[in-house]
């Protein structure tokens, strides 16, 4: 399972027990989008080859803006 930990300035990530960060300029980069328009499911994407999706994606201006 991948874990998603989301703020202003990127997306803290644990993926098969590594830890790391994916800076809001890269995922801006690889979703040629503005950060707060990209989606949850899209940054997991970035890091899965083959995510297991489930529920509707949310974008990360809503998410930070929950927090």
């Amino acid at each position: 399972m991948t874990a998603l930990s989301f703020d202003d300035e990127g997306v803290d990530v644990v993926y098969e027990g590594t830890e790391f960060r994916l800076e809001k300029a890269l995922i801006e980069e690889a979703t040629e989008k503005s950060y707060p328009d990209v989606t949850d499911h899209e940054v997991l994407k970035i890091v899965e080859e083959d995510p297991n999706i489930s529920g509707e994606p949310r974008r990360i201006g809503d998410i930070v803006e929950s927090i």
